[in-house]
């Protein structure tokens, strides 16, 4: 009797258990904690209280003063070839800044979607227009990085009201790929800067708000909530959280390479030849010499370049 009771009750414990897994998580519009840990479980570092990775302000300002080429380099290396989208339109071509991806994917509405995600959002209290939830969100240092599937006339995810509330929470910019209006209010917000696909008078139609702080594509790059955002004047890359304090100090290694080459090729103490390919013990040498003597040139610590150095000889 004992034991017949025992299978019994694992029996029921086995259903109950099958049926808890069969059941669907709580339907939300912004991705869950687990959601955002399980795309980003190899980062081991300090995180938001969402999920999403948080890449220390140091390591933000260094990757500022690299240019696009430099940290393309190295991502190349590491195997991510899908990190650089360019074709944007920008509020200013030379202001560049950095940021963290919280990220936005929309969708082609259809009306069963929108009744779905319009019950869900009053559920979750969200106010406003859905191109606005993402913004309640930023935090400062954050980049609003939305794939708006290209569209520009009847795709702009903001004007002017949404970009200063954006600047005010971020002290950022956004990058869409898609539209904005008001490019001359937006011009006008100081330190803000937008690159979109275009611009266009037009007002937000036929296009849904479907998740925040998912993966998302922006053109030819796949975009993780909390990845590094670089944006310059050739475009925007995106560099992976896992990687980006090694981005950053190899490529400040590239930068300081290529300022040396620069100054050896000007006095003509080595050919383009013998400095385009692997550096022989006598200009390693007048490297680190160059080093000691323009201290300025140097945005990482000797240790570190010491390591970088290290690393390469080994990788090589």
């Amino acid at each position: 009797m004992g034991m017949h009771v025992l299978r019994v009750a694992a029996m029921a414990a086995s259903l109950w258990l099958a049926q808890g897994l069969a059941t669907p998580a709580q339907a939300q519009i912004q991705a869950s904690r687990e959601e955002i840990l399980f795309y980003t479980q190899q980062w081991t570092g300090e995180r938001f209280p969402d999920g999403r990775p948080k890449v220390s302000d140091a390591i933000l300002a260094r990757l500022l003063a690299l240019n696009t080429e430099q940290v393309w380099e190295i991502l190349r290396q590491e195997g991510y070839a899908n990190q650089f989208e360019g074709g944007f339109q920008m509020v200013h071509a030379d202001r560049p800044f950095v940021g963290r991806a919280l990220t936005v994917q929309y969708l082609p509405s259809r009306p069963d979607m929108a009744g779905a995600i319009g019950a869900q959002a009053k559920k979750e209290g969200r106010v406003g227009n859905p191109n606005s939830w993402p913004i309640d969100m930023l935090q400062v240092g954050d980049v609003y990085v939305a794939d708006g599937n290209g569209k520009v006339i009847d795709g702009t995810l903001m004007g002017d009201n949404l970009g200063n509330t954006i600047y005010a929470r971020s002290r950022t910019g956004v990058v869409f790929d898609g539209g904005a209006r008001d490019i001359e209010g937006l011009a006008a917000i100081t330190g803000f800067n937008a690159y979109v696909r275009g611009f266009d008078p037009s007002f937000i139609k036929d296009l849904q708000m479907a998740r925040i702080n998912a993966p998302v594509r922006i053109g030819r790059a796949t975009v993780l909530p909390g990845d590094l955002v670089l944006a310059r004047r050739e475009g925007v890359i995106f560099v992976p959280a896992v990687i980006a304090e090694k981005v950053v100090l190899r490529a400040e290694y590239v930068a300081l390479r290529d300022a040396f080459s620069h100054d050896m090729l000007r006095q003509g103490r080595f050919s383009a030849g013998a400095i385009d390919q692997r550096w022989t013990p006598e200009i390693n040498a007048a490297f680190l010499k160059w080093v000691d003597e323009h201290p300025e040139a140097m945005k990482m610590s000797r240790a570190d370049l010491t390591r970088v150095m290290r690393e390469i000889e080994i990788d090589h």
